[in-house]
């Protein structure tokens, strides 16, 4: 059957305000009626169904108790096409990977609202027997059946979505007893899409968190989390928690208050410390300064998410690195991957390796803090100074409107995301590692990042450009993306080994 659209009839310009109750009551009437496992969707029962789970099965309360004892969680993402094979993955990653939060990533048809033929691959996946979908179709299976899923397993559950189109996958994903939803406005659109609007991004999301307000209004906890950037390329900190703190700004006026944020990893020990630092005091900080209390910011660090090795030995270093840097760093959690990475969908048998290997890593960091280490504090302090400019002008921007100054600081380039596909986004900004291995930013656009630290990228890059004997060019940022995929021989070559 044909999707019909969403009824957009009146509907009012873009705002960070709050959606009004009759408004969003229609809203949900209309999201729910475009596919018939919408009409599984009830409101009461659903509340129940949350109400009665137990503590350890609700990720607020994890997250929250993960704090309280300084420990750093670990998460996975997974899915695959049919009911069967999603519980079977779901219980290996629960039982045999220790997983303490469980993933359900839906497919692309799913996440594009392409309902129909997610459909055709459900049915052709059960025919065949393997997985012919890259996701599980939530959607397509509707509340009962996922709720099987929730049913399954022993750990909290949280929904991978990865799109710009959350709207009736959350409503799905809800009401089957997922408490947790991964996504957000600005970062999956400028991520994924090509022609979606800014505005139509923040919109869907807008929906789905006022939701979650609606579960909480109702005594249901939801972890909302924002995901931090998936373009496969380099992200400089500074960039990422502008756009989480943006995301959460959206979220909280809607009256969400647990909301994650998530960091893609530099691969440089202090970087990331500094970041993970940097983004939960920054997050605070304008929540403070725009009077919202008692809102819950944990920050979870993301392994690679550039460019892998084909390498088994390099990839599974980079697992072990990632929960290290992340354990160090003082996250709340870490979103792993596996050796699988550079071929596709993991086995659940490598994803659950995956998580153990980063659990071992995470054990062996236990109680280590680089939190009052010199180099993480001056590039924490870096790290503020380029976020507050850009933010405090979105604001400015939008008069205060954080949606209206969003959209409008795209347009200006005054927020840019480097190798973002969304004909929205000026794409200027270029990062590039300098000598030490830092990720800073050879190109800053239109963005205004005060002029020293303008100049203390280009000195660093300088150095680095003499140093390798390359010239200082666009150049540096190209080789940053792909350096950690090359061989070994190459990436790591003996020196004084004459070239054969």
């Amino acid at each position: 059957m044909a999707v019909p659209p969403l009824h957009d009839a009146a509907r009012p310009a873009l705002s960070a305000e709050r959606i009004a109750d009759e408004d969003f009551d229609a809203l949900r009437r209309d999201n729910l009626a475009r596919w018939p496992t919408g009409a599984g969707v009830d409101l009461d029962e659903a509340v129940a169904f949350h109400q009665n789970l137990p503590d350890h099965k609700k990720l607020p309360w994890v997250m929250r108790r993960a704090v309280a004892e300084g420990r750093c969680l670990t998460q996975p993402r997974g899915g695959f096409g049919t009911l069967e094979m999603q519980l079977g993955l779901m219980r290996a990653l629960d039982r045999e990977g220790f997983a303490d939060v469980v993933p359900m990533t839906t497919d692309s048809y799913t996440r594009n609202e392409r309902f129909e033929e997610a459909e055709k691959g459900r049915r052709e996946s059960e025919q065949a027997g393997r997985s012919l979908l890259n996701g599980f179709p939530v959607v397509n299976y509707g509340v009962e059946n996922a709720r099987m899923l929730i049913e399954a397993i022993d750990k909290p559950a949280i929904v991978l979505s990865g799109t710009s189109f959350p709207k009736l996958t959350g409503e799905i994903g809800f009401a089957a007893g997922f408490t947790g939803y991964l996504g957000s406005g600005i970062a999956y659109t400028t991520s994924y899409t090509k022609e979606t609007t800014i505005a139509e991004g923040i919109r869907n999301y807008q929906y789905l968190d006022r939701l979650a307000a609606l579960y909480q209004e109702r005594g249901v906890a939801l972890h909302r989390r924002q995901p931090g950037f998936l373009t496969g390329t380099n992200i400089p900190p500074s960039i990422a928690i502008i756009t989480g703190i943006l995301d959460l700004l959206l979220a909280v006026k809607q009256g969400v208050r647990d909301y994650g944020l998530e960091l893609g990893q530099t691969l440089h020990l202090f970087q990331d410390a500094a970041a993970i630092q940097a983004c939960g005091e920054l997050a605070q900080e304008y929540l403070t300064r725009l009077g919202f209390e008692n809102v819950f910011t944990p920050v979870t660090s993301l392994h690679w998410m550039g460019a892998w090795p084909q390498d088994e030995a390099q990839c599974q270093t980079l697992v072990s690195y990632g929960g290290t840097l992340a354990a160090l760093g003082g996250a709340v959690s870490v979103t792993t991957k596996s050796t699988h990475e550079a071929f596709g969908i993991p086995t659940p048998e490598a994803n659950a390796e995956g998580l153990r290997t980063t659990r071992m890593a995470v054990y062996l960091a236990r109680d280590i803090s680089l939190a009052e280490h010199p180099e993480v504090i001056r590039e924490k302090e870096l790290i503020g100074r380029e976020v507050r400019p850009i933010v405090d002008k979105v604001l400015e921007m939008g008069d205060g409107d954080v949606a209206v100054g969003t959209v409008r600081a795209f347009e200006a380039g005054v927020l840019d995301i480097p190798w973002s596909p969304n004909q929205q986004v000026k794409g200027r900004v270029l990062p590039a590692r300098d000598g030490d291995g830092y990720l800073r930013i050879f190109d800053c656009g239109d963005m205004p990042i005060p002029e020293d630290i303008r100049e203390f990228y280009k000195e660093r890059l300088r150095i680095r450009a003499e140093t390798e004997g390359v010239p200082y060019d666009q150049e540096l940022a190209i080789t940053s993306v792909y350096e950690i995929s090359e061989p070994l021989e190459k990436m790591s070559p003996v020196s004084w080994r004459p070239e054969v």
